[in-house]
């Protein structure tokens, strides 16, 4: 079942099918729902729309992580973070900081 947020950035993707936002934050209900591929298609797609999408980068590299697709959450994570440098988004370069530092933990087997 589908919350009613996801519900309604999906009614408003429909009439804006390639808007950023809301295919950012639609990624981020369907993420918080567990719904991690699904979530990872909207926020690659928001990056493809708007490059500089630091929030999107983000949470686009930690449904990678939850997804355990490590060489890929790497990647974006990286890429993120230099975008959120460029930006002076520095919240998000500390959060991707964090979890760059957990996907370093499991890839070497203490996390």
């Amino acid at each position: 079942m589908e919350t009613p947020r996801a519900e309604k950035f999906r009614k408003l993707l429909e009439k804006d099918p390639d808007n950023p936002m809301i295919l950012c934050s639609l990624g981020i209900e369907l993420f918080k729902e567990g719904r991690y591929p699904e979530a990872r298609e909207h926020l690659r797609r928001a990056i493809e729309n708007k490059p500089d999408y630091s929030v999107a980068y983000r949470m686009l590299g930690r449904a990678h992580f939850e997804l355990r697709e490590n060489a890929e959450a790497r990647r974006v994570f990286t890429r993120g973070r230099e975008v959120a440098r460029e930006n002076g988004d520095l919240q998000t370069v500390r959060e991707i900081d964090v979890f760059l530092r957990r996907l370093e933990k499991r890839e070497t087997g203490e996390g």
